[in-house]
């Protein structure tokens, strides 16, 4: 069964004590790993109500564990240091990771804790506040759906299918969930905004960086002053694209994203005000959650699927060097493409139809040509996906049927409620949760205390198609069920 940590705050009136809060930030950027282009940093909130403490600590890194430069024993490690050092009970602990793809330092959980450190250093009175910003100019949902039922999405890492076979895509979350910590005299002390998109845009010089989120928490930082922290926590992301994510025709560029991301946080900063009547309370359980168990049949229909449009590719008398001006002459020249028409006419009154018999020999070539070309972009997206099937599928064989375990967190300052789970959760996932909670000011965030890699809905999970957000999985589809479930009880728990 399932252990449950419960903390006292639940327990006694929180109101009755006087909230304290401290922020700071430790530099986590490795610099030896070639040219950086803004900083990363480990950014703790620590809050104080009375006996009952939270600690927020938000990372500019990939995932807590599994993938990237921060280790598996990073929760542990920072939670065993933290509960000696500084009496903070483990389950206290709320870590972050925004998913940007920055290069940390190995050493993060030993920077981590010494943010948690300076933080606690710098508690003071404070009065919080929630609110809701909106945003919907940066992201876009990278999932589409196809006239043949398939889902598939959006990557850099292969192409997209025609415009003809996609028929809708889906949904966006544009609401940033606002914190707001106030010193007790009115000056600012950090603000947490949540909001959901992955931070994979990029900068034109290539360099190590923390993406939208670093720059929007830097405009941010620098309008409010007074030494004020902005901590991003990463949204139910898992299928959100930064806006124009393909975008050819111009430099990949996160910092426009990300200002406009950090006024919109202002915007809505400024409308909500702070209030002593705070309390903190917490709540933390590690659900024991199913392993997928079809990869062999995933796997088994991809490669069926493989060898059919491998065998649909038919070869043609022409090449790239021919189609391409072939191509551009047909498109162009309408009704006549071999020559100009008087000469189709002469033939005509001849009773000859040799231009004619040519242009029908090209267009079959090319459009044969062009459904070669789709083909070998279905197969890339295809194999990508399915080396991300048997990669699990191969973890699976050598961990057996042990089930996985992942936390769920919530958090309640003042009237912000916030629910967290630790794999990459769709943004479906997380309309639903909020659609439903019994508090106005709820927000869900993934990439959170560990990482699952990507959880998405059942609908999502079982797409006969392949995408990376059903491929690139370790938990079976009933795991949605199990959270969604366990998210309502924290939340009519922390509402009470």
């Amino acid at each position: 069964m399932p252990v449950i940590v419960l903390l006292l705050t639940l327990l006694a009136p929180a109101a009755s004590a006087e909230l304290l809060a401290g922020a700071a930030r430790v530099e986590i950027t490795d610099h030896q790993a070639g040219p950086v282009n803004d900083t990363s940093y480990a950014k703790a909130l620590v809050l104080k109500n009375g006996a009952n403490i939270a600690v927020i600590l938000t990372v500019d890194a990939v995932a807590i564990g599994e993938i990237g430069r921060i280790p598996n024993h990073f929760m542990a490690s920072v939670r065993e240091k933290l509960q000696k050092d500084l009496n903070i009970p483990p389950a206290s602990l709320l870590v972050n990771a925004s998913h940007c793809h920055s290069v940390v330092r190995t050493d993060s959980d030993v920077l981590a804790v010494q943010a948690v450190k300076e933080a606690w250093k710098k508690l003071e009175p404070a009065r919080a506040a929630a609110g809701r910003g909106h945003e919907d100019r940066i992201q876009e949902n990278r999932r589409m759906y196809l006239k043949d039922g398939t889902q598939i999405d959006v990557r850099r890492a292969y192409s997209m299918p025609r415009d003809e076979d996609v028929t809708t895509i889906g949904p966006i979350d544009p609401a940033i969930g606002l914190l707001r910590i106030d010193r007790k005299d009115g000056r600012p002390l950090a603000v947490v905004y949540n909001f959901a998109a992955h931070p994979i845009q990029g900068v034109p010089s290539n360099g190590n960086t923390a993406d939208y989120p670093g720059f929007a928490s830097k405009a941010i930082e620098e309008t409010l002053g007074n030494g004020a922290l902005a901590l991003f926590l990463q949204g139910a992301g898992g299928d959100i694209n930064p806006a124009k994510y393909k975008d050819v025709h111009q430099p990949h560029d996160a910092e426009p994203l990300g200002n406009l991301l950090g006024l919109s946080v202002l915007r809505a900063w400024r409308t909500i005000q702070p209030k002593d009547d705070a309390p903190v309370r917490i709540l933390n359980e590690t659900l024991t959650l199913p392993r997928g168990v079809d990869y062999p049949q995933r796997i088994a229909a991809l490669e069926a699927e493989q060898k059919r449009l491998l065998a649909s590719l038919q070869g043609t008398s022409i090449n790239f060097k021919t189609f391409l001006p072939l191509y551009i002459q047909y498109q162009v020249a309408g009704e006549f493409p071999s020559y100009y028409s008087h000469r189709y006419q002469h033939e005509k009154a001849l009773n000859r139809e040799d231009l004619a018999k040519l242009d029908a020999e090209n267009r079959a070539a090319m459009d044969q040509y062009l459904r070669n070309i789709h083909t070998m972009e279905q197969l890339t997206r295809l194999q990508i996906n399915l080396a991300l099937l048997r990669k699990h599928h191969a973890r699976h064989l050598a961990e057996g049927s042990q089930p996985l375990t992942g936390e769920v967190v919530g958090l309640r300052v003042g009237d912000f409620h916030l629910v967290t789970f630790p794999g990459e959760l769709t943004v479906e996932i997380g309309l639903g949760i909020k659609q439903r909670a019994p508090a106005p000011f709820t927000f869900v965030s993934g990439y959170t205390n560990g990482y699952l890699y990507y959880t998405a809905t059942v609908r999502q999970r079982t797409n006969a198609g392949y995408a990376q957000e059903d491929c690139d999985v370790l938990i079976a589809p009933e795991w949605q069920q199990m959270f969604e479930e366990k998210a309502a009880q924290f939340l009519a728990a922390l509402a009470r």
